[in-house]
């Protein structure tokens, strides 16, 4: 929709876009490269005008936004898709609403056509069909809702006078959570990792919304488009044991560790380049060979291949790394495992940067860590970025290209001008930062151990300037990494039979 060509592709600010998607505007709204097509209206059956668009969100996503107007009846709506990539995870974004705090209210949210909205104290979900593609706020979604719902009480108080009165009910409550009389939990799940809802304090950690990132199921799958091979079990069939499944069907192929090269270890540490991140790390513990699975690309579903082998990092424990590249879209993705046994101690690592030298420090760092550097009043919860090996300064700046890309409401042409000058004075000392202007501090806090930040010596004892601590783990941490419900006494009872 948008053209390209010389002069690359044009992309417009959100607030021309959206002023000439609606037919609003000054002339130069108009110029934009905006395209027209005659289509129903689904109010009075005459045709209408849909205007399509496609623009940038600052830091965010491409979208295309559509605007109908009828000129019959006046109908008008408009919606918001995603015109990029799907994303390799899917998300979930849980934010807390107290009562009386129509600030929070007023967030902006981002709801892609394939999400899903929770309050799980009225049990009140909205499927993804329910609500196509849209650019609200909390407040903005729930009175849809309610005004959705109203929309066919009348119809519903002649046929069933019962079912309209229990809904005219919910409707108060629900109209109620809008207006910030109650305290409830807004929900938002996005298989395809697309939706967004807008973090105020950032970059800061925000104490009222939580996000998580998942592996979408096969279900979810098949639902956004992806091709999912059938399963060949059937109804009560006796669960097939996976590895031997991919060893008989699918063979693991092994490839001579030569084949994979490794060369050039560091800077592909410090690029991320998932294809010589296995060479990268031989230089601690070289593998015989490396194995190769088949899989699926987390980004057009095309069949790939992830390569993967055990390795043991000094100072550090068995890792497990693994490498997906696909042929057809060019999609990339690296990510490190921990091997061996959950410990029973969780870490936190610290290490003061003083000087170049540190900037180029390996780092490891596991789905289950998070990060904070005090200095920059940077936090991020586990599960950011997913697993990555890279160095310090690599870390730290695809920690802001993440933060740039997901909060691009602070950087856009309708910002508030103080958060706007927030997030100058963000980017400002996160130069000082990586120039070493002053020495500050790398905070990494693994509740399952499995990060790891090399030392500039031979013996950790030596490094001043790296400090690692054990601590054991609080109830919350267990049960969010799912230890709390694991039972392994039938396993060490069988273990102990068999070992006296």
């Amino acid at each position: 929709m948008a053209s390209s060509g010389e002069e690359g592709r044009v992309v417009v600010d959100l607030r021309s876009a959206a002023e000439s998607a609606g037919g609003g505007g000054d002339e130069e709204a108009h110029a934009a490269p905006l395209h027209e097509i005659e289509s129903l209206c689904m109010r009075c059956g005459d045709n209408g005008t849909t205007r399509l668009l496609m623009t940038m969100i600052p830091h965010f996503r491409e979208v295309v936004l559509m605007a109908f107007e009828c000129p019959h009846c006046g109908e008008r709506n408009n919606e918001v898709q995603f015109a990029g990539q799907l994303q390799p995870k899917g998300c979930c974004y849980r934010l807390e609403v107290p009562r009386g705090q129509n600030e929070i209210l007023n967030r902006q949210v981002v709801k892609s056509d394939s999400a899903t909205i929770k309050i799980p104290e009225l049990d009140f979900e909205i499927p993804p069909e329910a609500q196509r593609g849209s650019l609200s706020t909390v407040e903005g979604i729930i009175m849809r809702a309610v005004d959705e719902l109203q929309a066919l009480q009348d119809e519903r108080k002649k046929v069933d006078p019962q079912k309209a009165e229990a809904i005219d009910k919910f409707l108060a409550k629900l109209r109620s959570l809008g207006l910030g009389e109650a305290a409830f939990t807004f929900v938002l799940d996005d298989p395809a990792g697309n939706s967004f809802i807008e973090n105020q304090n950032a970059p800061s950690s925000d104490p009222l919304l939580s996000v998580k990132f998942y592996e979408r199921t096969r279900e979810q799958q098949a639902a956004l488009g992806f091709l999912v091979e059938p399963s060949t079990e059937e109804p009560g069939d006796q669960p097939v044991n996976h590895a031997s499944t991919v060893e008989g069907n699918s063979e693991v192929l092994q490839e001579p560790h030569g084949s994979v090269g490794a060369v050039a270890g560091r800077r592909a540490i410090a690029q991320g380049n998932p294809d010589e991140v296995a060479a990268a790390l031989c230089r601690y513990s070289a593998p015989e060979e490396v194995d190769t699975l088949p899989s699926t690309c987390g980004a057009c579903g095309t069949e790939c291949v992830t390569r993967f082998f055990a390795t043991k990092i000094p100072y550090f424990r068995e890792v497990i790394v693994m490498a997906t590249t696909c042929d057809m879209c060019g999609y990339r993705n690296s990510e490190l495992k921990p091997g061996g046994e959950i410990p029973a101690k969780g870490k936190k690592i610290t290490l003061r940067v003083q000087n170049g030298k540190d900037l180029t420090r390996d780092v490891i760092k596991s789905d289950s860590a998070g990060v904070k550097v005090p200095e920059l009043e940077l936090e991020l919860a586990s599960g950011t970025l997913g697993g990555i090996v890279t160095t310090v300064e690599g870390l730290i700046v695809k920690i802001c290209e993440a933060l740039q890309r997901v909060h691009g409401f602070h950087l856009g042409d309708s910002t508030l001008e103080w958060k706007k000058k927030k997030w100058e004075d963000f980017n400002d000392r996160l130069s000082k930062l990586l120039s070493l202007q002053e020495p500050w501090t790398l905070i990494i806090d693994d509740g399952l151990a499995a990060s790891f930040v090399a030392p500039a010596t031979d013996s950790l004892e030596d490094d001043n300037q790296l400090t690692i601590e054990e601590y054991v783990r609080s109830w919350e941490q267990n049960e969010e990494l799912g230890l709390n419900d694991m039972d392994t006494s039938s396993a060490d009872a069988a273990y102990n039979t068999t070992n006296p």
